[in-house]
């Protein structure tokens, strides 16, 4: 069974959803910046810290990471600031 969703890599980055890192405290204003975009085409790009490694080998059950995939984290505050820029399903 093929996989049902797949990126479009030809989707460009549209608005910021929640703050900048640097507003929320989380950057030096240089790099090192976390952040959520949506795309054009209604899809979600998130910037964080790779912690496949770290997490991997212990996904709950039911949860799995494909070959293409990375586990990524960011601050809990900047999810939250970008609850007011997601829609409701």
């Amino acid at each position: 069974m093929g996989r049902t969703w797949k990126p479009d890599p030809s989707a460009r980055f549209r608005r910021r959803l929640g703050k900048t890192a640097h507003e929320l405290d989380h950057s030096d204003g240089k790099d090192e910046c976390p952040d959520i975009w949506q795309l054009d085409n209604g899809d979600v790009a998130v910037i964080g810290r790779d912690l496949t490694a770290h997490y991997g080998p212990s996904l709950p059950d039911g949860v799995r990471l494909a070959e293409d995939e990375r586990l990524v984290v960011i601050p809990g505050n900047m999810l939250s600031a970008a609850k007011p820029d997601i829609p409701d399903a």
